[in-house]
């Protein structure tokens, strides 16, 4: 069987370039009409709106975007951070040719602006001098607003990771309902959801050819708006295929039929006839379904509104119909109009994704910024993406549902150019590379070992319960491409910055025993998200015993390098699944290995995450989900998220309070007190600065003491 690059998927990198390539390439996307002057455009063919700085950098959406599309030949501009309070903003680079392209920039808009607990951020990443407030809620739906006002009849394409999530009835963890499909709210005209470069590139070219966008049906990894179903297709009801494993049902290849042929079989049925006078049955074969002629109905935008169990079903099929390789299209009904899903593309090849991390980016801010800083950049500038895409399937994590799950790898010449790159243009450069990663560390070049296979497979996840047998997890190419990039002219350290998945790692002790000796700067972030078994079910964590395995490897080859390096694990609060008692065990298990962490992190429902169907509907969709099915518990009050917070950070007297009162009510005061064994102390100072004794007492010291006559109040 073909891999996913036979798939009828033209390479991004053999259109014929649109007439406009005679412009040559700009040192900079323009974002003014002098900029554009300069070029010599009067006009541009797409202009790209944005709710991040502009910053010609791969690890920017907007730029690995738009040198895609400036490589194709189009003139391209950027309307990077506009005033959205009015049109104007919107008409400073003129109408386009071709399309307004909307995206809300590098994160959901939501997620950027507001804390777990839907507090509005004091500062934006991704903005100048970490400005607050330089993007709208909901930011495509208020940039599709402002360009639909510009330019009514300018055609409308929407992308990102936030129109990419909300492309269904979604459930909006800010306002606490079920939304509708981005592309309803936002009267775009096509939605490109995922990693979007083959779509974007065949989307451009077509309307630059005269095709209109209402009549653009046929893109994988596109969305869009349609009356009725098409005819020559066959529509299945989603709820035939709540259920893990094969999706259709399952036809009896033998079914029996005594005698000779009858009328009532259908004329399209191959059948086996026997000789006359035969005592033997006959054998009836059913052709199999043309799965790329047919679409799942998942239930409509008013049914899951109002029934929450329907939304974790539709959640449930959409995840299962997520594998490029056999993925079938979705339709969901809103109102009289009908949101269609196309499959999802098809995977870049090596090839293909060089092509695109090779363009001549610039390496740095617009000059219309100057001087300010901008924490995103400051954070990325010296580091490589290697890959994308993760089958990890963690159901807190969008990853998955925005990338996929097939990893695209590059080149290893392509990453080792990057490194001299960074090494010869980017200014402050020490020699020091702050990571060669991507989603996750070390899933460079891993996949299935058979194509036929992974092409095939409807698994939520190649990780969980365990490593897929199937699964290569031969971490060989990444070790040669640390000792190459490492050896470069030039270069001191490299770091590995993104999170490394342990429980694939121990598959390989050479990849740990080079990370460990050669890529740890002290401290290596990796993320167990719990201690309990019961709820790293529902996040599809692998266990303790994989983190376990892991920290013993990481300190035999630290010692065998002679350095002190220690394991920094990130944990989850108020997950979907979590009891009190979850989060108390946590807590003991910290106090145990003596980990006192400063950040913690509240699980933030996002649309279209597994876990947040949980949160919304207290079901498992990891399973068959119907109105008796198993019911999840949902810690959602704002005090139980707290409380669950404040036992990750046991050691911050601010807690101490809630957790004295929440242990007592647990039947643990035995918990409360100075001893080896107890978690909190009976005491509280009168300030936040930590003390050791009170009234002589030798008390358990959580931090570093500073005045140890400090006076503290005694609570019973």
């Amino acid at each position: 069987m073909e891999h996913y690059s036979d798939m009828l998927a033209k390479p991004i990198h053999t259109y014929r370039p649109f007439w406009a390539k005679r412009f040559g390439t700009a040192k900079m996307l323009p974002m003014t009409r002098a900029e554009m002057d300069a070029l010599g455009w009067d006009s541009c063919d797409i202009i790209l709106v944005t709710g991040d700085a502009y910053i010609d950098h791969p690890s920017f959406g907007m730029a690995l975007v738009g040198r895609l599309l400036e490589a194709q030949g189009f003139r391209v501009g950027i309307i990077a951070q506009p005033d959205w309070q009015n049109a104007n903003a919107f008409k400073a680079l003129g109408k386009p040719n071709l399309y307004f392209g909307v995206t809300a920039g590098n994160m959901d808009s939501m997620v950027n602006r507001y804390t777990a607990d839907r507090k509005i951020r004091s500062d934006d990443a991704y903005t100048p001098d970490a400005a607050p407030n330089k993007r709208p809620d909901r930011a495509v739906l208020v940039y599709s607003q402002r360009c639909r006002e510009a330019y009514p009849d300018a055609p409308l394409v929407i992308g990102s990771i936030e129109a990419s999530l909300r492309r269904i009835a979604h459930y909006d963890y800010w306002s606490d309902k079920v939304r509708r499909s981005i592309l309803v709210d936002s009267k775009a005209d096509i939605l490109l959801y995922g990693n979007a470069e083959r779509a974007l590139v065949e989307l451009s070219h077509r309307i630059a050819k005269g095709e209109k966008v209402s009549d653009i049906q046929d893109i994988r990894g596109t969305a869009f708006l349609r009356k009725n179903i098409p005819e020559g297709w066959s529509e299945v009801e989603s709820t035939k295929l709540d259920r893990p494993g094969i999706i259709d049902k399952p036809v009896d290849p033998y079914e029996m039929k005594m005698g000779k042929s009858d009328a009532s079989c259908a004329t399209n049925e191959t059948k086996i006839t026997l000789p006359e006078g035969s005592k033997a049955i006959e054998i009836v074969r059913k052709p199999k379904a043309d799965r790329t002629k047919q679409v799942v109905r998942l239930p409509a935008f008013e049914e899951v509104a109002n029934d929450p169990v329907l939304y974790a079903h539709a959640s449930r099929v959409l995840h299962l119909e997520a594998n490029p390789g056999n993925a079938r299209a979705l339709v969901q009904k809103h109102g009289d109009r009908e949101v269609w899903l196309n499959p999802p593309p098809i995977p870049l090849t090596t090839k293909e994704m060089d092509y695109v991390y090779d363009m001549p980016y610039a390496r740095a801010p617009h000059p219309i910024y100057k001087q300010a800083k901008i924490p995103a950049w400051e954070m990325i500038r010296f580091s490589v993406n290697i890959m994308r895409g993760c089958f990890g399937g963690c159901t807190f994590c969008s990853i998955t549902e925005h990338e996929g799950r097939i990893i695209q790898s590059r080149s290893e010449e392509s990453i080792l150019k990057e490194v001299e790159e960074i090494r010869d243009k980017v200014d402050g450069f020490t020699g020091v590379i702050s990571d060669l990663g991507g989603p996750t560390a070390n899933m460079y070049r891993i996949a299935c070992k058979s194509e036929s296979i992974e092409k095939n497979c409807r698994k939520l996840s190649c990780v969980y319960p365990g490593i897929c047998e199937n699964l290569n997890t031969d971490h060989s190419a990444l070790v040669q491409l640390y000792r190459k990039a490492r050896a470069i002219k030039g270069v001191k350290k490299i770091l590995i910055g993104s999170g490394v998945r342990y429980d694939l790692a121990v598959k390989s002790p050479e990849y740990v025993k080079e990370l460990v000796q050669h890529h740890v700067g002290g401290y290596l972030k990796i993320a167990p998200e719990h201690s309990e078994e019961n709820v790293l079910s529902k996040m599809m964590k692998p266990g303790m015993d994989a983190y376990d395995e892991f920290k013993l490897m990481f300190e035999k080859f630290s010692a065998e390098a002679g350095k002190k390096q220690y394991l920094i694990p990130y944990f989850i609060a108020a997950h979907p699944g979590t009891t009190d008692q979850d989060m108390l065990n946590l807590a003991l298990w910290l106090k145990k290995y003596d980990f006192k962490l400063d950040q913690v992190q509240t699980f933030t429902p996002t649309p279209m995450a597994m876990a947040t169907a949980m949160y919304h509907s207290g079901k498992n969709p990891l399973r068959k989900v119907t109105a008796d099915s198993d019911n999840v518990p949902i810690p959602k009050a704002g005090n139980v998220r707290k409380l669950h917070k404040a036992f990750i950070r046991f050691h911050d007297p601010n807690n101490w309070p809630m957790l004295r009162e929440a242990l007592k009510k647990m039947g643990r005061a035995d918990l409360i007190g100075s001893g080896k064994q107890c978690l909190i102390p009976a005491w509280q100072p009168l300030s936040n600065k930590p003390i050791t004794t009170v009234k002589g007492e030798q008390l358990e010291r959580t931090m570093r003491p500073r005045n140890p006559q400090k006076k503290t109040r005694k609570f019973s």
